[in-house]
């Protein structure tokens, strides 16, 4: 994998955002022209078929959604731990989450006055990420 920085952390899954998604809109469309075209006796099992394209939508909506909050939890815990070894006291409540998912990036040499400057002046997470000058590559994640 290539060393990550500003302009390329963030990750496509290209079987997942791409592939799985046309795939569903492919089964909508086709269930969509089978009920339109069926007979009656077909009808039903057409009806069935379209049933299954919000439940595809919504399972691959959550699948995301879920890894996402599991990735979300796992970061805010190490960033506490990560600020408590740099300063033996609890990450400050005035950061947004935004703002300690973009921290999560620095390297421990800039982390402290970065995290200054994000509470001091309300820095977004873009601006944060993008004022890093040694960036630390997050290549385990969802």
């Amino acid at each position: 994998m290539k060393e990550q920085n500003f302009k390329n952390h963030t990750r496509m899954v290209p079987g997942f955002h791409g592939a799985l998604f046309v795939l569903i809109l492919l089964f909508a469309g086709g269930t969509l022209s089978h009920l339109i075209f069926s007979s009656e006796d077909n009808f039903y099992i057409a009806t069935l078929l379209l049933v299954l394209f919000p439940i595809f939508i919504l399972f691959m909506w959550f699948t995301r959604t879920f890894a996402l909050k599991a990735q979300d939890r796992a970061i805010r815990a190490e960033e506490r731990l990560r600020y408590f070894i740099l300063t033996g006291e609890p990450l400050p409540t005035e950061l947004r989450f935004s703002q300690i998912i973009a921290l999560r990036f620095a390297s421990d040499e800039e982390y402290l006055e970065l995290l200054d400057r994000a509470i001091k002046e309300q820095l977004s997470a873009k601006e944060i990420k993008a004022q890093i000058k040694n960036w630390k590559g997050d290549y385990h994640r969802v």
